[in-house]
This record gives C-alpha cells, sequence and structure tokens, in this order.
C-alpha cells in the first residue's frame, strides 16, 4: 500500500488519504473540520480502497469508513478481496461504536428491493448491476 499519509491545508481541515500517487486509481480519503481533528482518536488505512477513522463523541465513538469498490468491469476475484477486506474492517470495530460506512460502491441497487425490506428502499431509479447484488447481499449478511 502506497501513499498513505495526511496533510493539513491552508483552511485548517485534514485530509488523511490512502492510495497510490502515481497510478491515481483506489485512493480513498477523509476531511476532517478543524473542529473534528480534535475527536480524532485514529485513522488506520486499510488498502488502497478503504480507509477508518475513529472519533470521540460525547455519547458514543464514531467509527467512519470511507470506501472506493470496485467498478463492474473489475475481476470478480478483485471484488471479492475489497468485500472480504470491509467485513473484516466493520468486524474489526469496537462493537460500541457507531459505524458510518461511506463512500463510492459503484453500485446501482435498482428499485426492486423484494425480501430486501429492512436494508433497502424501494426509491431508486434504474435497475440492479452486478455490484449492486454483491452490495445488497454483503449487507444482508452483516445485518
Amino acid at each position: 500500500m502506497e501513499g498513505m499519509g495526511s496533510r493539513t491545508m491552508q483552511s485548517g481541515v485534514k485530509v488523511v488519504y490512502v492510495g497510490d500517487e502515481e497510478v491515481r486509481q483506489g485512493e480513498v480519503a477523509i476531511i476532517i473540520s478543524t473542529w473534528a481533528k480534535r475527536a480524532l482518536m485514529e485513522r488506520t488505512p486499510i488498502s488502497e480502497r478503504i480507509i477508518k477513522a475513529r472519533f470521540y463523541s460525547k455519547y458514543k465513538r464514531l467509527t467512519v469508513i470511507q470506501t472506493y469498490a470496485p467498478t463492474n468491469d473489475a475481476l470478480n476475484e478483485e471484488k471479492d478481496e475489497f468485500y472480504n477486506q470491509l467485513q473484516d474492517t466493520i468486524s474489526s470495530c469496537n462493537k460500541h461504536d457507531m459505524i458510518v460506512l461511506m463512500g463510492d460502491l459503484n453500485a446501482k441497487t435498482g428499485s426492486n428491493n423484494a425480501n430486501r425490506e429492512e436494508v433497502m428502499g424501494k426509491f431508486v431509479a434504474g435497475v440492479m448491476n452486478e455490484n449492486g447484488r454483491g452490495y445488497v447481499t454483503f449487507v444482508v449478511q452483516t445485518d
């Protein structure tokens, strides 16, 4: 894994990132405000597609997982590796933390939420793609 680190911008916000700076593919970052910088407990680069940050808060610790999933054109092995890393990342979080999973999951879930009503809404345009099926399967298994 190359290119992991952080930068404080002129505005005072902090950018924590991971990725290959030469290839410019699969990079992820979390931008942290000057106020939130004081609450940052730790940041953990998982891969060039996943980064995790943990924050103090008044009532409950917050873990933010930022992702950039492989596209539909990627090899199935690459997608499987991403979801395995994501599952391991979620499993490694403190069980009392509030977990926020965000990012570009390169998934279209479509509007058919039959048998998935608890994990997805039905007000989405389009039709589910391969990555959408993978994402919904992941969410159902994690739930």
